[in-house]
C-alpha cells in the first residue's frame, strides 16, 4: 500500500457548508480539509459553477462534502459526477446549523473514509446514523 493510500484523503467542501464552523470543527476532529473559498479565494468563491468545481475536486481526487437537498434532482450537477468521477458525501436537509452537520459527518466518519477508498462516481447522503447511497 502506498504512502497516499495509507493517509486519510483530503475532503473539499462547499459553499454550502459555511466558511467557518463546519471546516474549523472537522479541522478539530482530524479531517484534512479544503474549502472552495480556500482553493478560490474570496469572493471569487461566489462565482464558481457547481459544475466546476466538482470537476476540480474530482480532478485534485478530492472526496466531496457538501448540502444539498435537490442533488437528485439537478441534471447539470449529476452529470458533472459521473463524468469526473467524483466521490460525493451530501447532506439532503437543507435546514441544519452548522452543528448538527458536523455531527452527522463525524458520527459517520469511519464509514466516509472506508468508501473514499473506493472509485466513483457516487453519491451517498450523510444521514444521522449512516450513508445512503443516492448515486448510482
Amino acid at each position: 500500500m502506498s504512502s497516499r493510500e495509507q493517509q486519510p484523503p483530503r475532503f473539499f467542501l462547499d459553499r454550502s457548508l459555511g466558511r467557518n464552523a463546519v471546516p474549523k470543527a472537522l479541522c478539530t476532529d482530524g479531517w484534512d480539509v479544503i474549502t472552495l473559498a480556500e482553493h478560490y479565494g474570496v469572493p471569487a468563491d461566489e462565482q464558481v459553477a457547481d459544475v466546476d468545481w466538482i470537476e476540480e475536486a474530482a480532478r485534485q481526487g478530492w472526496p466531496i462534502l457538501m448540502k444539498d437537498k435537490r442533488i437528485r434532482h439537478r441534471p447539470a450537477e449529476i452529470n458533472a459526477v459521473v463524468a469526473h468521477k467524483a466521490r460525493c458525501f451530501v447532506i439532503t436537509r437543507g435546514d441544519l446549523p452548522s452543528a448538527e452537520m458536523v455531527t452527522r459527518f463525524i458520527a459517520n466518519k469511519v464509514a466516509i473514509l472506508a468508501i473514499t477508498a473506493q472509485p466513483g462516481p457516487y453519491i451517498y447522503s450523510v444521514q444521522t446514523d449512516r450513508l445512503s447511497r443516492l448515486y448510482p
